[in-house]
């Protein structure tokens, strides 16, 4: 009984943390992957990192622009590649995250935990600064309405960067361990 309160209380809050990490690559991974970035998509519009599709009233029909038609409506190239590299550059750092994380909670290496918090700090701030530019540029045509479960998953998945965050700087690694002592996670 009391070797499983000392698991509990030793490993518990690492479990979680896991938890949290595999919980925001699986929103990143259905926002940007499987909705392939979209974050409307209605019969009449589809506007995402990759697709910009209008509804033309002349054909009936949806009309997707590239970029010389973009930036006639006043979307910008750069903007949108920006924000392209912020949220899938989020996801991209995200998933460097578990290793370092459970080298960190193995070892008791507080440069470990230290490298997992700059990967989920700069994570959280590139997927806050890509969507925030992405939401600038396309405005005009997406209300909050309009959004779906893409844009969903995105903004839950920055609250758990940010949680996370918070959870990184309470709980810190065990950093005196008896080196004499093998241990094994």
């Amino acid at each position: 009984m009391a070797a499983s309160r000392a698991w509990r209380g030793k490993h518990l809050p690492f479990v979680g943390i896991m938890t949290l990490v595999a919980v925001v690559i699986a929103l990143l991974f259905y926002a940007l992957l499987w909705k392939a970035g979209n974050l409307t998509e209605l019969p009449n519009l589809r506007i995402g990192f990759y697709n910009f599709c209008l509804w033309d009233k002349n054909i009936s029909a949806l009309q997707c622009h590239q970029f010389p038609e973009l930036e006639a409506l006043g979307v910008p190239q750069v903007g949108m590649a920006l924000a392209r590299l912020g949220v899938y550059g989020a996801l991209v750092l995200t998933l460097f995250v578990p290793l370092p994380l459970l080298l960190a909670q193995c070892n008791g290496n507080k440069g470990e935990w230290q490298l997992v918090v700059a990967f989920l700090a700069t994570s959280s701030m590139m997927l806050a600064s890509g969507l925030g530019l992405f939401l600038l540029y396309v405005w005009k045509w997406v209300r909050l309405s309009l959004l779906g479960p893409g844009f969903l998953a995105l903004v839950l998945a920055q609250a758990l960067l940010l949680l996370l965050l918070r959870v990184m700087t309470v709980f810190h690694p065990r950093t005196n361990m008896d080196k004499s002592k093998l241990e094994t996670c």
